[in-house]
């Protein structure tokens, strides 16, 4: 589904990905974890069409999208959830879940992915007329991906979707992550919880200093001495 190929991005003289390579099959799960600093943001940012490479490939279903821009890369189907969730704060959370389907115009379809998003966030249906900037950090998370699902992803960029949350939204929202998951949607998760990302991650990706260090299944990955220190806690 999505694969990137000794990818490299420079900001000024500073190497910020230092030739990375990974893949995401479809129907995946991928976590890349690694410390602040690491270059998982970057990643993800250069991915989704938001920084630009200076080597190196970028393919979507077998579609090489490298200098495609981002508008491009959502209306091919890939999506990103960033960081710190950037509702529109002062707009309602209709408005925001309508701005996710801006591209499209199919007015059946958007509809109907309306009501999907209803019943899979249900605090989002009760507050529609409600500013997004007022909801709890858990439901403006939860309004961030329900306005990426609005473009109909096939592939999903998530950047820390459990930052800042109270653990009680940290488990709904990697229970909803599967979830997307397993309706169809791809997956590539990166997330400092590296715990709860390895839990429901089919594969594994470790990076440091803008290299992946470490890759294998989030199996192997959870029983790795070496993982367990620097990341689990153990």
């Amino acid at each position: 589904m999505f694969e990137i190929h000794d990818l490299q991005v420079n900001f000024g003289g500073i190497q910020a990905l230092k030739g990375i390579s990974l893949s995401v099959e479809d129907g995946q799960i991928v976590t890349l974890i690694g410390a602040n600093g690491a270059g998982k943001t970057t990643t993800l940012r250069t991915a989704s069409g938001l920084e630009r490479p200076s080597g190196g490939t970028i393919t979507l279903a077998g579609q090489d999208i490298t200098r495609a821009s981002a508008r491009e890369r959502v209306k091919q189907g890939l999506v990103q959830v960033p960081e710190g969730r950037r509702v529109f704060p002062k707009m309602s959370v209709l408005e925001n879940l309508e701005l996710g389907a801006f591209l499209r115009k199919d007015r059946a379809g958007i509809t109907r992915d309306l009501r999907d998003v209803y019943e899979r966030f249900p605090v989002l249906a009760d507050r529609l007329k409600q500013q997004a900037g007022t909801l709890s950090g858990g439901e403006q998370q939860m309004l961030a991906m329900g306005r990426a699902l609005m473009s109909r992803p096939k592939m999903l960029l998530l950047d820390e979707p459990s930052m800042g949350l109270a653990p009680l939204f940290v488990q709904e929202i990697f229970d909803i992550i599967k979830a997307i998951n397993e309706a169809g949607t791809t997956v590539l998760l990166v997330e400092q919880n590296a715990n709860m990302a390895l839990q429901i991650a089919d594969h594994a990706y470790v990076m440091e200093t803008g290299r992946i260090v470490l890759s294998g299944t989030a199996a192997e990955l959870s029983a790795s001495d070496e993982i367990k220190r620097a990341y689990l806690g153990g």
